[in-house]
């Protein structure tokens, strides 16, 4: 290298012997790093995208803008110190902390984009579930955080050993203050871990005045959108003291109807059971191996009273409504083809006819 340098000019020799103590030339190199780094960025980005492994695209994409960070930043941390140590006069033992804050710093950004990553691409699969790949997500976000507060502490020189005993005592005060904040924490964990509910589940509880569609579910409190689209704001330590029906895991809907056929229509009734039990019997959207029930069921004030009892097949909301218009139909029509009529409310009046004549003189 010596030999080489002989045959250049003596200012040029001068200035590539001090290249890595000269803050233009560290800038150069800096811009030649980068330049290579993009070019091998390019190159890597066309052989993963041929390959029908997807991990590998995600890594890279992680990589990019940290590393052409580093790249910059790194040159800058020592190009500051030549700088400030010309001017000062004296080594500055805190620009290596500087560096070492920056490689956490870039550790930490890395791992949060390829978890950011691998989230977006689990979420846009059609075999997922939101709730536990956001958990995970989440979990993971927080380890690796924490990881990196630790690390920069130890960097600064506090002991690890003395701050975890110090959170023992710590975390008992911190817990007794903040006891509403770590009832809502553990809640959402609880959440997480019993899935009573997931994004996107129809909820309601008895309890509360709570139903709506789950749109989040956050470490401190769970948005649930209610159907006239209004965002109910839930703090998760609530869900471990109510009752939570989730309608949306339910097997099947259930048709639950009192129909009332006029008494002069009793002698039909009999006939009307058996041709509406048929119909349900083979209707394509009845679940008949759930419980199905017709019968002539009581003894009206102005009815004869039919309970319709059977299950559809759909769970969707609006199909369920569809099947029901549809059966309550062809039951009308059923009633219908044998001169029978539903019953409305009538009252009959009975005059005795010795008590005509008294009751007009009066």
């Amino acid at each position: 290298m010596n030999s080489l340098l002989s045959y250049l000019p003596t200012n040029v020799s001068v200035l590539l012997q001090q290249w890595d103590t000269n803050v233009v030339l560290i800038t150069i190199a800096s811009f030649l790093a980068w330049l290579i780094w993009r070019v091998v960025y390019g190159r890597l980005e066309i052989l993963v995208s041929k390959t029908h492994f997807h991990w590998d695209d995600l890594t890279l994409a992680a990589l990019k803008t940290p590393v052409s960070t580093l790249i910059w930043c790194w040159p800058a941390t020592v190009s500051l110190g030549f700088l400030l140590q010309d001017h000062m006069g004296d080594k500055l033992n805190w620009l290596s902390t500087l560096k070492l804050l920056l490689i956490i710093g870039i550790f930490v950004w890395i791992t949060m984009r390829l978890i950011n990553n691998i989230e977006e691409y689990v979420l846009e699969q059609k075999s997922r579930d939101e709730t536990t790949v956001q958990a995970v997500a989440k979990v993971s976000r927080l380890f690796f955080i924490v990881i990196g507060a630790l690390t920069v502490m130890q960097a600064f020189g506090l002991s690890l050993s003395g701050l975890l005993t110090f959170g023992g005592v710590g975390g008992l005060i911190v817990g007794l203050a903040a006891k509403d904040l770590l009832s809502n924490f553990f809640g959402g964990m609880m959440i997480y871990f019993d899935r009573p509910f997931k994004v996107g589940d129809w909820v309601r509880s008895p309890d509360r005045q709570i139903e709506g569609t789950v749109e989040r579910i956050g470490w401190r409190m769970t948005i649930i959108r209610t159907f006239d689209k209004r965002p109910l704001y839930v703090p998760n330590s609530v869900f471990s003291n109510i009752v939570v029906e989730n309608p949306s895991r339910m097997l099947n809907r259930r048709i639950y109807e009192n129909i009332g056929i006029r008494y002069d229509d009793s002698e039909k009734v009999a006939i009307i059971v058996d041709e509406i039990k048929a119909m349900l019997g083979q209707h394509p959207d009845i679940d008949t191996q759930q419980t199905l029930i017709v019968n002539f069921n009581a003894f009206g004030p102005s009815s004869l009273d039919l309970m319709v009892y059977t299950f559809t097949k759909t769970v969707n909301w609006i199909r369920y409504h569809e099947v029901k218009q549809d059966v309550l139909l062809k039951i009308m029509a059923i009633i219908h083809t044998h001169n029978a009529d539903i019953a409305y409310p009538t009252q009959t009046i009975k005059l005795e006819p010795q008590h005509a004549g008294e009751a007009r003189s009066q």
